[in-house]
């Protein structure tokens, strides 16, 4: 599928119906795509963000469940793959998109991991003021019942798949999942491979972060490596080197134009993300405005 024409953020799609996201969307229509990226590792695309799936005879990994109301058809497209449960999930972040399905993960009798913050921010109203939404405390069940703070290694199927936690980014929870062996890392929505990045202040998310998360994966990857997007297509390390390198860009143009003393409308008006229009569609206006309040702060 194109660049150009992949849906972009669904967070954003969802939270412009204006209701909690499971009630806001119909999923009738919605299918799941199942695609090899390395040895016993494959991405998921349905609605929300991209899943994550390992596996293997020890034990059946997925990163991020999409929203509930997918889980059958996710649970089937793995069941398509492997005739295992599914025995641990991890979540990037906290957002909705990448967590609705845990409840129903756990209940199937999987294990939910994440960072701490996705734990603490979960488990708390949270208002997301980009969105202008509210999202109540998930329910127990939802929760992560394991958390770390810094990384953790899974020793599955032959493999070391290392989750590590990076400062500030998307959020202050987000972690990468790293396939050392197949070679595939999962950047939640610290990468988006077809627009611009939604960088949640709301949730302590930081431009500064979003860039040094990409200079990270960079050091662990080679030009082999898949990186499966938060949302987009299945991406590699050039198309994530592309991706810091217009942040930086655009970091640097809003840092000039805050100097020259610009307001937001002109800063809007001098249309300085024009350059990446076509090949990074979807999510300008709002980015253009995150950046500009975040660089604008003493």
């Amino acid at each position: 599928m194109s660049r150009n024409l992949f849906p972009i953020l669904t967070i954003a799609m969802a939270a412009a119906l204006g209701a909690r996201p499971a009630e806001a969307q119909n999923f009738d229509a919605v299918t799941i795509r199942t695609t090899s990226v390395g040895p016993g590792v494959y991405m998921l695309e349905g609605q929300g963000g991209n899943i994550g799936l390992a596996v293997g005879e020890e034990a059946v990994f997925v990163v991020d469940d999409q929203f509930a109301p997918l889980t059958p058809r996710i649970i089937e497209a793995i069941a398509a793959v492997t005739p295992h449960p599914v025995r641990f999930v991890m979540n990037t972040h906290w957002h909705f998109d990448h967590t609705g399905g845990n409840e129903n993960m756990a209940g199937a009798g999987a294990l939910v991991m994440a960072h701490e913050n996705v734990r603490q921010r979960m488990s708390t109203e949270q208002f997301i003021e980009a969105l202008d939404r509210r999202e109540l405390p998930s329910p127990p069940g939802a929760l992560p019942v394991v958390t770390f703070t810094d990384a953790v290694t899974f020793h599955l199927n032959g493999d070391s798949i290392v989750a590590f936690h990076v400062p500030p980014a998307h959020t202050d929870g987000d972690a990468v999942v790293h396939f050392t062996r197949a070679n595939v890392v999962h950047m939640g929505d610290l990468f988006v491979s077809a627009g611009l990045p939604f960088v949640d202040r709301s949730s302590g998310g930081s431009i500064h972060g979003i860039i040094g998360a990409a200079e990270r994966v960079l050091s662990v990857t080679d030009a082999d490596t898949r990186i499966i997007p938060g949302h987009g297509p299945l991406a590699d390390q050039a198309r994530l080197a592309a991706f810091r390198d217009m942040l930086v860009e655009l970091r640097d143009r809003m840092t000039a134009e805050i100097a020259r003393g610009s307001t937001f409308e002109q800063v809007l008006a001098a249309d300085i993300t024009r350059p990446w229009a076509a090949e990074w569609p979807g999510g300008h206006e709002r980015f253009v405005r995150i950046l500009y309040q975040e660089l604008s702060e003493p």
